[in-house]
């Protein structure tokens, strides 16, 4: 929706060097004939009687699964959560590829294999049984059609972890009055009609930075969202699908529409799902909104050609999209399947699993929604899609939720929730924090994690709106942390379009974004003001800062000796920023040095305050901090001398 156990956990198996991948291909085909057999020799699990495997077995059938299937009338949706789940951040490092594109091409092929093989036994015994379902490998799960005895006979598979919901969507022409609490209410916003540069673009200082000549270009951004008005004079030229010297367009591999299309609920949108729509209503009366439109237009937007002005942070970026709910309202498998998409982009109608084409997948995907309870997620939820995106180095942003009335600890939601999502919460004009924004830390996981990170203008953000009277408007006001994430977005695209160094580096992109904000301090949900805080976050974004100290790294060098003088090499030395807690680690060479360079791979460092530890047979912590200033040596020289300890036996 718009702006206890993992229903997708990270567990165990991984497969990881280039030896295992060639043996995932020969177990996968042993995997495929093992499957056949079971087709043509094992029924499995029969759906009148209780038959089982040779062991008993029983995975988890969620109580609400339970007791939405009983309950139920017909066929219901939910997913099967296998057991072998991948862990996305050693498959990566496994992959030994330093090129973020074969590392990526790696990771896709890593998990498409892994989920075939320990899929291919349950998918041939649902075909078999001639039961619909659809697979992924995002997630190892399988979304199935079916009642409560196909549930139990499923819960009996040893493959299986747990069953659980995938709430029906089945809402359509909804009304202002049928609006969701938390998420929505406080979208539906106006403001006086105007001509001039959104405030929000000024407000970052994002004008600044195209003063500079970077515009975004050369970054992919994507709206998973309700959706896009992709034929929008002022998103139709950044739209990566359309091409301007022929005046056409291709939508295969630039869009997907996770819901497919159905003639009375998706009335809205063309019957061809290929063909990209926004089905969403958050404005009435005389300003028609469409949501997704409404923040692609905040990313990329511009309206120049039609005698207006600049909508978006980053114009010169292009812009893919999915749409992940209908009419406000996703799923478990809805958001999982955008993302999936986003990862390796295929055609609508294809195989996920054989027709992904990762070199297409985005730099940045805005997620202005969350996914409460009620759509079927719980806390854990998509926190393995997230990481598994970021270790893909595609930048999740994601809105921190609208329901700051309600004071702190209201940051609830997935995806908003995760360590592993940039989330943002909502400005006003005059660089205040709306009334609605969330407010963390996060409470509901356990985690105590400080949310929002950042953030950006949010209240009467004008963007692109829907077709009236037959024109699309470029004067489309609504407001939301739903608005604001997408500034964050089309900032990031900005900022990796200035520093191309820090391209699909989501680390040290997020160091750079919270390190040059400007700070507020807050008690609100503190004991005293500080920075950061559970209501700004780290402060207000300011792009134009961030490119700046982007684009001056630091130059340091901190040597390693015994009181003797003598060089002491492979230390392992690490600068802890005293800000964000963020650990620049390097070992130090036969001089006894470790050193920072921006020429250095892995070397990156940016200005600021930091503890310096070495660790090893001589631990030493720096009494006092290091103040780094660009493109500087630090000026004291900075020496550490080791000094050994006696030993002193016991007894």
């Amino acid at each position: 929706m718009r702006d206890n156990r993992s229903i997708f956990p990270a567990t165990t198996q991984i497969f990881s060097t280039m030896t295992h991948r060639l043996l995932l291909a020969c177990w996968l085909l042993v995997a495929l004939l093992a499957g056949l057999l079971i087709t043509l020799s094992v029924p499995g699990p029969a759906l009148a009687q209780d038959v089982g495997p040779a062991a008993p077995y029983q995975a988890q059938i969620s109580d609400h699964l339970r007791q939405e299937l009983a309950a139920a009338d017909g066929l219901v949706s939910f997913l099967v959560i296998l057991r072998e789940q991948p862990d996305a951040g050693v498959l990566v490092s496994a992959a030994g590829e330093a090129d973020a594109t074969a590392r990526h091409r790696a990771l896709y092929s890593t998990l498409t294999a892994q989920a075939k093989l320990s899929q291919a036994g349950l998918r041939a015994w649902l075909d078999a049984q001639n039961i619909d379902y659809t697979p992924f490998y995002l997630v190892n799960m399988v979304e199935v059609h079916g009642d409560l005895a196909l549930a139990e006979a499923l819960s009996t598979w040893p493959e299986v972890d747990r069953l659980v919901r995938n709430p029906q969507i089945v809402q359509s022409n909804r009304t202002a009055s049928a609006l969701p609490p938390g998420w929505q209410e406080w979208e539906i916003q106006g403001a006086q009609a105007t001509a001039a540069l959104p405030y929000g673009l000024a407000q970052t200082q994002a004008d600044a930075v195209w003063a500079l000549g970077y515009r975004g270009q050369g970054i992919i951004v994507a709206g998973e969202d309700t959706g896009v008005e992709w034929e929008h004079p002022a998103l139709q030229p950044a739209y990566r699908g359309w091409m301007t010297s022929t005046m056409t367009a291709t939508h295969a591999y630039n869009w997907f529409d996770a819901w497919g299309r159905d003639p009375v609920l998706d009335s809205e949108c063309p019957l061809d799902p290929q063909i990209p729509c926004d089905d969403d209503d958050v404005g009435f009366g005389t300003q028609p909104s469409r949501h997704g439109t409404h923040t692609m237009g905040t990313m990329v937007g511009d309206a120049t050609s039609m005698g207006d002005t600049v909508l978006g942070m980053a114009p010169g970026a292009q812009w893919i999209a999915c749409r992940n709910m209908r009419d406000g309202v996703g799923t478990p498998a809805s958001y999982t399947a955008c993302f999936q998409f986003f990862l390796a982009p295929y055609p609508q109608g294809g195989d996920a699993f054989t027709d992904g084409r990762p070199e297409l997948a985005p730099h940045v995907i805005n997620n202005s929604w969350g996914c409460p309870p009620e759509e079927g997620c719980d806390v854990n939820s998509l926190r393995q899609v997230v990481e598994t995106l970021r270790a893909a180095g595609i930048f999740v942003v994601a809105s921190a939720g609208n329901n700051g009335r309600n004071g702190c600890r209201t940051v609830l939601d997935p995806i908003a929730i995760h360590d592993a999502t940039f989330s943002v919460g909502a400005l006003d004009e005059a660089g205040t924090i709306a009334g609605f924004s969330s407010r963390g830390p996060v409470t509901v996981d356990g985690s105590n994690r400080l949310k929002p990170d950042l953030s950006a203008p949010g209240v009467s953000v004008r963007s692109a709106g829907h077709q009236n009277n037959g024109a699309y408007t470029y004067d489309n006001f609504l407001s939301g942390t739903s608005m604001a994430a997408p500034h964050l977005a089309g900032a990031a695209a900005l900022l990796w379009s200035a520093t191309p160094s820090l391209t699909r580096n989501i680390d040290l992109t997020e160091q750079v974004l919270i390190k040059s904000a400007t700070p507020v301090y807050d008690a609100s949900c503190l004991e005293g003001p500080q920075v950061p805080n559970p209501t700004y976050g780290y402060g207000r974004l300011n792009i134009l800062s961030a490119v700046e100290l982007a684009q001056h790294p630091v130059t340091f060098t901190l040597t390693v000796s015994n009181t003797s003088g003598t060089a002491l090499s492979g230390r392992r030395v690490t600068l802890i920023d005293t800000l964000t807690g963020y650990r620049y680690t390097q070992l130090t060479n036969e001089q006894g040095q470790a050193r920072w360079r921006p020429t250095l791979p892995g070397a990156i460092l940016f200005a600021g305050e930091y503890t310096v530890t070495v660790e090893g047979s001589c631990p030493v912590t720096l009494a006092s901090p290091v103040t780094l200033a660009e493109g500087v040596t630090d000026a004291r020289g900075v020496t550490i001398h080791c000094r050994w300890l006696p030993v002193v036996e016991n007894g």
